[in-house]
């Protein structure tokens, strides 16, 4: 609906109630009108009070507070604390107020006005970069986005989901109303998250490193790769593969270098743990880099990592659905997992448990993260109306090894 309403002239309205347009509590629409001329009540837009009254093509007004008002016998104050401060009415009076509000199909003040009048949303934004629908489709994002949803309402805060592409010339990120946002593992320069930048909105970062004076929540990705290379190499694997993502690159590809394959925080303290590890014992290290962690790329890109003539005996993966991809691709070529070759996920997501073999992955705390980043939200949100200057925080939560029958011993 377009943001500017059509308005048109009125007679003045008869004696009695307050004047049109008069709004005695702040949580009151700008917009609350009295009754139409001649006292008969308004009524909600698709709903009347009586629609025999209404003569054919005789416009309908809306239900309003003051409506309610004078149904009950009551202030439009009254009526505004029936909905907005119940602490300041006795239970039988609110009620009558409900009652008679739910008969005459009003359903409260305006949200846009009482946000505008309270100078909050009660609402924080969460920014992907992917579609929306891609980011609930992978599992370890829902999990986490799970975690935050409770975190945040059992504090009455609700979520909104924030493309980063705009629509037309809806651009989400600079036009929906918030309190505050959630970065989630998006590239820095990204418009929509230069516009949250701009708006000065607290934010948080997951999955990222955070520019100065901002909060964030990461993962101890770095001891999760370590783990995972002294695993295999406990195993007696010499012959290693990292598979991890690069959306930089236009495709999948081998990463000329694999101390540096990976790109993002993410990718490459994974890459950066395990690295070091296998280099230190002396191992025979290769890097395989699809575009994304995305069901797209990824199986193609498992098939061309152990394509060559001597696969490697063991594969650590950014994520379980790349492990789960490698897993498919072995069986496809006819090798035995874990005979032949181990295969190492990270996350320790629902799909770990339902491979064949299952997987021996890195497990990260779904529910911690999530209600970290509801708490730094929170916080920020609070110290912004208590006019206070922002304490940003740093948390990484720490990871875990989980061994499942998807890694054994180097085949000899």
């Amino acid at each position: 609906m377009n943001a500017t309403t059509a308005t048109r002239a009125v007679p003045p309205p008869t004696p009695g109630p307050a004047p049109r347009g008069v709004v005695e509590s702040a949580d009151a629409t700008a917009t609350d009108a009295g009754p139409a001329p001649g006292g008969r009540a308004a009524a909600y837009p698709g709903a009347r009070e009586d629609p025999s009254d209404d003569a054919p093509g005789d416009p309908v007004a809306r239900v309003t507070l003051q409506t309610v008002a004078d149904r009950v016998g009551v202030s439009r104050m009254t009526v505004s604390n029936a909905f907005s401060r119940p602490d300041q009415l006795s239970a039988a009076l609110r009620d009558k107020i409900l009652a008679a509000a739910d008969e005459l199909g009003y359903v409260g003040p305006d949200p846009a006005a009482r946000a505008l009048a309270r100078g909050s949303s009660g609402a924080v934004g969460v920014l992907f970069t992917e579609s929306i629908g891609t980011a609930f489709r992978d599992p370890v994002a829902a999990a986490f986005f799970g975690a935050l949803a409770e975190g945040l309402s059992e504090h009455g805060v609700a979520i909104t989901l924030l493309p980063e592409s705009k629509a037309g010339q809806h651009v989400a990120a600079r036009d929906v109303a918030m309190d505050a946002a959630l970065v989630y593992a998006c590239p820095p320069h990204a418009s929509a998250v230069q516009w949250l930048v701009r708006r000065r909105l607290p934010l948080v970062y997951v999955d990222q490193e955070p520019p100065e004076g901002v909060s964030s929540v990461l993962l101890d990705e770095e001891t999760g790769g370590r783990l995972a290379a002294e695993h295999v190499l406990a195993l007696g694997h010499r012959r290693v593969a990292l598979f991890t993502t690069n959306w930089l690159r236009g495709g999948n590809a081998w990463a000329d270098d694999a101390a540096t394959a990976g790109v993002g925080v993410v990718a490459r303290g994974r890459v950066d743990g395990a690295y070091a590890a296998l280099a230190a014992a002396g191992a025979e290290v290769s890097a395989y880099e699809a575009h994304d962690n995305d069901e797209r790329y990824v199986p193609d890109a498992a098939r061309e990592l152990l394509a060559g003539d001597e696969p490697p005996t063991a594969v650590l993966c950014f994520s379980d659905l790349m492990a789960a991809a490698v897993i498919q691709a072995a069986t496809e070529r006819g090798l035995r997992v874990p005979e032949d070759l181990s295969v190492v996920g990270f996350d320790d997501s629902v799909l770990a448990r339902t491979t064949e073999p299952p997987l021996t992955t890195v497990r990260q705390d779904f529910d911690a993260k999530g209600r970290l980043a509801a708490d730094a939200l929170l916080a920020a949100i609070d110290r912004v109306r208590a006019g206070q200057a922002a304490e940003p925080t740093q948390q990484r939560i720490p990871v875990e090894l989980v061994v499942r029958e998807s890694t054994g011993p180097a085949p000899r």
